[in-house]
């Protein structure tokens, strides 16, 4: 028998994924709602592509300038710094998006590796995970991320920044994994899959896998979210990376750098705090209406 290639096997995987995401865009308002408006700030921190060269230089632009529309990189007014706001804001939602994803895609997958393993091959090999991912659960994050941003400062990059943040964000996805796979691996179809002889990595992804995309989905969502509120947290702190455009640095700099709202240069701190609510919320809508959708299938099932 033919085998097919990987790269087919694994868009196999996730075709169900994708089919589910298709059905609860077309019934759910909520998560309608929530993806267009994350694309919409996907598309607009895409515009930084086209950041022209003076942009990362000093008073270029008269300083202080209330919003104009007399050309683009005046039309949200320009910093103490003479900057540009909106070539900033541009700059600081896709850095953010960026190390927000990074995130999602290192401690998601981490947690749901490590609860995975633990969950499914029990014994010595779940107690030493779990002793590890206990040991992270009991330090409280907030400390822990500020003392390595306090440590790790000068070496902050972008990809770093999504590394750091990851260590906090991993052991609770790995414990409610680890409880999911307990629960699935005494179900009938899961004994009788491992009572044909299949090996254990297709037991895994083909019988057990299925059952956690929801809430892996979910998961990175709300990681995403955990990963942006940290990094404006640290960042109002002083602790992220000063030297570039994030949401978190455009309000340090703004409120703390130079208060300009003591100064009435409004238009320099409103931008990153709407783009952050606004990222917020349709992450919110996004994750909710996925959990809303996984519970009213299990009502269905139950």
């Amino acid at each position: 028998m033919r085998k097919q290639p990987l790269l087919t096997r694994i868009g196999e995987l996730f075709k169900p994924l994708v089919r589910y995401t298709l059905l609860l865009y077309k019934f759910n308002l909520k998560f309608r709602v929530g993806l267009l408006t994350l694309t919409a700030l996907i598309l607009f921190g895409a515009i930084s592509v086209a950041t022209p060269p003076h942009h990362w230089k000093w008073f270029v632009l008269p300083k202080d300038q209330p919003p104009s529309l007399s050309s683009i990189d005046v039309i949200m007014g320009t910093t103490t710094n003479g900057r540009s706001v909106f070539w900033a804001s541009t700059n600081a939602v896709l850095n953010s998006l960026v190390i927000a994803i990074l995130t999602a895609l290192i401690a998601s997958h981490v947690g749901l590796f490590i609860g995975l393993v633990a969950g499914y091959r029990g014994g010595l090999i779940d107690r030493t995970l779990m002793f590890i991912t206990d040991s992270f659960v009991v330090i409280p994050q907030l400390p822990l991320l500020i003392l390595l941003a306090m440590l790790l400062r000068d070496i902050l990059t972008i990809p770093f920044m999504a590394l750091l943040i990851s260590v906090s964000s991993w052991p609770w996805p790995a414990r409610q994994v680890r409880a999911m796979v307990i629960s699935l691996r005494e179900r009938e179809f899961v004994s009788t899959a491992i009572l044909t002889g299949i090996p254990e990595w297709q037991v895994i992804l083909k019988e057990i896998m299925p059952h956690l995309l929801g809430w892996h989905l979910i998961n990175a969502t709300n990681t995403v979210l955990y990963a942006i509120g940290a990094e404006v947290g640290l960042s109002v702190l002083g602790l992220s990376i000063l030297s570039i455009d994030t949401l978190g640095t455009m309000i340090y700099w703004s409120m703390i750098g130079y208060p300009s709202l003591f100064r009435g240069v409004w238009w320099w701190p409103l931008p990153p705090i709407i783009l952050t609510i606004v990222v917020f919320v349709s992450l919110y809508l996004v994750s909710t209406a996925i959990a809303e959708s996984i519970e009213s299938k299990r009502g269905v099932i139950s």
